[in-house]
């Protein structure tokens, strides 16, 4: 059975490769690899032949340790983070900071932020952010978890720490709509990360500073 697809290299040069495969057993496993994002086909089946190279012991501890992430890993119930238990090891450690909590998109951002070692309070994860083309509203989100937590008035503070893009924007403005009822301070990260950035892909030094000396939000409504 033969593939078509096409692959884009540097020199924005398209063309169209054919790959044979002499066992569907190959084959299956090329295709279920290649739908990682960032693996095409060609890596998909360099991987699995390396795969094939190894003792199957190994092989055997990889698919045994995504199975067990599939079906035993969870949210955390206080900040949707992901654990290995009901709180996850932020939200139960008793040195944080349970005044302040940082708005962010999901996981990735949870750790670029952890990374920097410049924030000591705990997290909000939302699991995305509003976008209407995307068919992403604020119901999809865990925003209304997010204003019990600070409704409860153990929280003093919300860090708003989304991407500096449209949607992030447009996210940020809608939990500062959510939250003017309380009072809670509302501050946003400082534009170290440059508009249009994800705050995953930030620098360690550029990330730490923008949560050092964050700003309150009403200010970056007028900037």
């Amino acid at each position: 059975m033969k593939y078509e697809f096409q692959i884009s290299e540097k020199d924005q040069k398209d063309y169209i490769c054919t790959m044979d495969f002499s066992s569907k057993l190959l084959e299956n496993a090329v295709n279920e690899m290649a739908q990682l994002p960032g693996i095409g086909r060609r890596t998909a089946l360099r991987l699995v032949l390396h795969l094939l190279k190894r003792p199957k012991e190994q092989t055997a501890q990889l698919a045994k340790a995504l199975e067990d992430f599939r079906n035993e890993i969870r949210l955390c119930s206080n900040c949707h983070n992901i654990s290995d238990t009901d709180l996850c090891e932020i939200c139960s450690n008793s040195r944080r900071d349970r005044s302040t909590v940082c708005v962010v998109e999901d996981i990735r951002d949870v750790m670029a932020i952890e990374n920097t070692a410049q924030f000591k309070g705990l997290y909000h994860v939302l699991g995305g952010k509003i976008s209407p083309i995307e068919g992403i509203g604020p119901h999809d989100l865990t925003i209304e978890d997010l204003v019990r937590r600070v409704s409860n008035g153990e929280v003093k503070e919300v860090v708003l720490a989304m991407s500096s893009t449209m949607e992030g924007d447009t996210t940020n403005f809608y939990i500062y709509r959510q939250l003017q009822k309380f009072e809670v301070k509302l501050t946003t990260i400082a534009r170290g990360i440059s508009v249009g950035d994800e705050i995953e892909y930030a620098d360690e030094v550029t990330l730490g500073r923008s949560i050092l000396h964050r700003v309150p939000f009403e200010s970056s409504l007028r900037s």
